[in-house]
């Protein structure tokens, strides 16, 4: 394979790494994924795969891009997670459809999982982030209205580790896409 094969070949998913990492890079220093980068990425994707694959490539994109947005979603409604990268999920779906989408996620919630493990030990506070983990889990029980459980989230908020979505998000959905030969 010459230089231009291995560029061309399963350009989508490269671009959506490289995607990827620059909002991973902004996420670590902003604590934020800004609409400049989740907006094209999901509007050029539901273009590109209508422009490749017709009605079918649309299909897909938007099928991709809801599975995105309701990975996250449900902690962004309760104040746990940024609207960036709950768009940057969607982005992830508008180019590589449903399943690429939903593989990504749960690699990605792995590595989430694991830095939020690191930052609390290594913020010395582990006890105190262990009994938040549990306050919430109960409050998600107890709660059934997502409005209550936002308020109690943004009331808390200042106190918690704030954990920069976007870079777990990258090492996960690039991981995956290693794994499975994407790249």
């Amino acid at each position: 394979m010459d230089l231009h094969e291995i560029f061309i070949h399963n350009w989508p998913v490269k671009l959506v790494s490289v995607i990827l990492i620059v909002a991973a890079y902004i996420d670590g220093k902003e604590l934020r994924v800004p609409n400049w980068i989740t907006f094209p990425m999901v509007l050029s994707g539901l273009a590109a795969n209508t422009w490749m694959h017709g009605w079918a490539g649309l299909s897909s994109a938007l099928i991709g891009m809801c599975v995105g947005l309701l990975t996250l979603l449900p902690l962004y409604s309760v104040g746990g997670m940024g609207a960036g990268d709950v768009k940057l999920m969607a982005g992830i779906g508008a180019w590589l459809g449903g399943w690429v989408t939903v593989y990504a996620f749960v690699v990605s919630a792995v590595i989430g999982g694991l830095m939020a493990i690191v930052m609390a030990v290594s913020s010395g506070k582990l006890r105190k982030h262990y009994e938040n983990f549990f306050m919430i889990m109960f409050e998600f029980k107890q709660v059934k209205n997502p409005r209550e459980l936002s308020v109690i989230a943004a009331e808390r908020k200042s106190s918690m580790l704030l954990l920069p979505y976007g870079i777990p998000i990258c090492i996960g959905s690039i991981g995956y896409f290693f794994y499975a030969g994407m790249i």
